[in-house]
């Protein structure tokens, strides 16, 4: 029997799924917008950068591991992961 060792993206996943409470549940924020119109967010996460676009009556699942996210009025507000971001109109509210 041979066994490899996880290099890059295989080793990444497996330490993601060995960090992964015995729940099964995996930490992740979550961005709902219940809004008439898209709105585009700023992440960071592990000194990572990237722009999320959250379309109107869409969801999307963001920060992992915990990041920072700024709003498009330019606040930022750090995240654990376990949240629940709800966008309106341009309000933000943090459940």
């Amino acid at each position: 029997m041979t066994v490899r060792l996880a290099t890059g993206v295989a080793a990444f996943a497996l330490a993601v799924v060995a960090t992964v409470p015995s729940t099964g549940r995996v930490l992740a924020a979550t961005v709902s917008n219940v809004g008439d119109a898209s709105v585009i967010l700023v992440i960071v996460e592990d000194g990572n950068k990237v722009e999320v676009s959250v379309d109107a009556g869409t969801s999307e699942i963001i920060c992992s591991a915990g990041c920072f996210v700024t709003l498009p009025n330019g606040d930022r507000i750090g995240l654990a992961g376990d949240e629940t971001l709800e966008v309106q109109d341009g309000e933000f509210v943090i459940k």
